[in-house]
């Protein structure tokens, strides 16, 4: 074992020294348009933001100090607003001690790596530091990760998981020890060395410190105008010949950075495929799987309108459903294996099926939605002789009106616009 662990944890495992970083510089392309004006981070997801189930699976572990690297207006202000400094999120978790959330300093970083590398800098981390990507939504026992990133000796572990396609993902090559040997970012499937992908999350040792400042890595950053764990800095320390290895995930792990994506992981959650929140509050029946959520007066009476037209078959449910807080739902309803978010109205015989819709939504009466997600405060219009549909992975951002008889097929509509007509395999932009 190096002598870079003396200073750390020593023989016992301490979750209140490990430093998380959670690095939130992208653009989220692959999400837009949800991420036009919103931090992926902060994208709602099974009615909080997206980042809060990392938080909670790793607060959960004791873990108590979190960094957000985030770069832009957008990250940090939904970010910073959201959580500030912790109070609220373990309050509302009731997390003890309280969990505390600091910021990258504002400076433009180049990527994921340079995240990391301006953060250790800045806040002089000297223990054992654990980046995680703000979209993805994993199972792990941080424990035994960090007692494996110590017991090889690893400068740097990257947590891998085993997939059926390697499409848009990194993927390593590991001999029998675990070691890395190769590690290649995004290959083309009959180029790719094996089926172990990378799933962004990384235990990086305080030596690494020192990586950063070598010629090599300044070359890159000179050369690319970039500093990403999985296109440079990995190739890198695994090519100097330092010791990186692959922890291979056994629990579940979603990467939720498209439509498609967050749509399978919003469904795998409701059934139970995230250990540390499968209880969202609410639930109706013991057996079942569907919550209403109310805490307050006002929001408990409107659960127990909707909990009774459950009961009454006035509303038919399927599969498991997640409804939000002030929610009014008409008769005539049917809803699906779906998420409703808080304050939202659904019109009589309106079908959500497979979907997604964010707080804040009215859908009109006779209204279709199939497998698409719709964002917040969103006016979907719709009649019994102007019905609107909208299907086949389809995305409405925040702020959208879509006027009666609309029909949406795997289309997207950027934020704040009025829309009319039919629309398929098609994006449509403001002016």
């Amino acid at each position: 074992m190096s002598d870079n662990y003396a200073p750390l944890v020593g023989d016992n495992y301490a979750p209140e020294k490990i430093r998380v970083i959670i690095p939130v510089g992208g653009k989220a392309t692959r999400l837009l348009p949800l991420t036009a004006e919103t931090s992926k981070a902060c994208l709602r997801l099974l009615n909080r933001p997206l980042v809060e189930f990392s938080l909670l699976s790793l607060a959960s572990q004791g873990i108590r100090n979190f960094i957000f690297g985030v770069k832009g207006y957008t990250n940090y202000r939904d970010l910073f607003d959201y959580f500030e400094s912790g109070y609220g999120f373990s309050a509302r978790y009731n997390i003890k001690p309280r969990i505390h959330i600091k910021y990258q300093p504002n400076v433009d970083d180049l990527g994921s790596a340079d995240s990391a590398r301006i953060n250790m800098e800045y806040y002089e981390l000297n223990n054992p530091v654990f980046a995680v990507q703000g979209d993805n939504i994993f199972d792990i026992k941080v424990k035994s990760l960090v007692d494996y990133h110590k017991e090889k000796g690893a400068c740097l572990t990257i947590v891998l998981r085993e997939v059926e396609s390697v499409e848009g993902l990194g993927i390593a090559d590991i001999d029998k020890e675990g070691r890395i040997q190769r590690f290649v970012e995004k290959p083309l499937p009959k180029d790719a060395p094996s089926n172990l992908a990378n799933t962004g999350l990384y235990v990086v040792s305080p030596e690494v410190k020192k990586i950063f400042k070598e010629k090599g890595v300044q070359q890159i950053i000179k050369e690319k105008n970039r500093l990403d764990f999985g296109y440079d800095f990995i190739p890198y320390v695994i090519q100097t010949g330092r010791p990186v290895y692959g922890y291979t995930l056994k629990g579940n792990w979603f990467d939720v950075g498209t439509p498609k994506n967050y749509l399978e992981a919003m469904k795998n959650l409701l059934h139970g495929g995230f250990s540390t929140l499968n209880d969202f509050g609410g639930r109706i029946t013991d057996a079942g799987l569907v919550w209403v959520q109310g805490e307050s007066n006002d929001s408990e009476k409107r659960r127990e309108e909707i909990v009774q037209k459950i009961k009454h078959k006035k509303i038919e449910i399927e599969g498991a459903v997640l409804i939000g807080r002030h929610c009014q739902i008409e008769d005539g309803v049917r809803i699906v294996n779906s998420c409703i978010d808080n304050f939202t109205r659904i019109g009589k015989n309106a079908v959500v099926a497979n979907s997604a819709v964010m707080d804040r939504v009215i859908i009109g009466d006779n209204a279709e939605i199939y497998d698409s997600i719709i964002g917040r405060h969103v006016a979907v219009n719709s009649s019994q002789h102007k019905p609107t549909r909208i299907t086949a992975v389809s995305v409405v951002a925040d702020d959208v009106t879509l006027e009666e008889g609309c029909s949406l097929t795997t289309s997207k509509v950027y934020p704040h616009q009025r829309i009319r007509g039919e629309f398929q395999n098609q994006t449509i932009i403001a002016n």
